[in-house]
C-alpha cells in the first residue's frame, strides 16, 4: 500500500491549501469546495471534517504528507442503504494509482463498517479521467443527467456510478 487514510490534522493546512488551490481541481467539485482555496478555507474544512458524525472524511498521506483527500457521506430516510462517495487528489499525483487505491480501501472501509449495500459517486459530465477512475475501481454508470449540474455559469451532465457490496471484484 501506498498511501495511507487518516483523519485530517491541522498540521496538514499547508499541504492541504497546496494542493486544493487548483483550478483544475475546483472545476469539477461541488461550490463548497472554493477557489482560491485559502488557508481560512482549508482550516474550517480541518475543523468541520474532525467534528462531521455522520460522515467519514479522511487525508489521503502519501511520503508522509497529505496529497488529497476522500471520504464517504452517509444518506438518510429511503436511502439510508446507500452512501456516496467524493474525493480529490493534488495534480501532481494524477495518473500515478494512488486514487484507485484510496479509492479500493474507502469502498472496503464503508462495506465493512457502515451499515450500506450501496456506494454511489456523482460525477461532472466532463470529467472523463474521473468516470474511468471509477470504472476501474469497478463502478458502473447508472445514470447519465442531461445539464444536472450548474457550476460556473455553465451547465453540465452529471453521471451518477454506483458499486455494490455483493460486486464480486471486491475483496473483504
Amino acid at each position: 500500500m501506498k498511501i495511507i487514510l487518516r483523519a485530517w490534522k491541522m498540521d496538514d493546512l499547508s499541504s492541504l491549501q497546496k494542493y486544493a488551490n487548483n483550478l483544475n481541481i475546483a472545476k469539477y467539485m461541488t461550490d463548497q469546495f472554493p477557489h482560491p482555496y485559502t488557508r481560512e478555507a482549508g482550516r474550517t474544512f480541518i475543523e468541520f471534517a474532525n467534528k462531521e458524525n455522520h460522515s467519514r472524511m479522511w487525508a489521503i498521506e502519501y511520503k508522509g504528507e497529505a496529497i488529497g483527500g476522500i471520504g464517504l457521506h452517509t444518506t438518510r430516510d429511503v436511502l439510508r442503504k446507500n452512501a456516496e462517495i467524493g474525493y480529490w487528489i493534488g495534480e501532481d499525483f494524477w495518473g500515478q494509482g494512488l486514487m484507485s487505491e484510496a479509492i479500493g480501501e474507502t469502498i472496503k472501509w464503508g462495506f465493512n463498517h457502515l451499515d450500506v449495500n450501496r456506494i454511489y459517486a456523482r460525477v461532472f459530465g466532463n470529467n472523463m479521467r474521473s468516470a474511468a477512475l471509477l470504472e476501474k475501481c469497478g463502478f458502473q454508470k447508472e445514470v447519465h443527467v442531461k445539464d444536472g449540474i450548474f457550476k460556473n455559469n455553465e451547465f453540465l451532465d452529471e453521471l451518477l456510478f454506483a458499486i455494490r457490496k455483493s460486486n464480486p471484484l471486491i475483496s473483504f
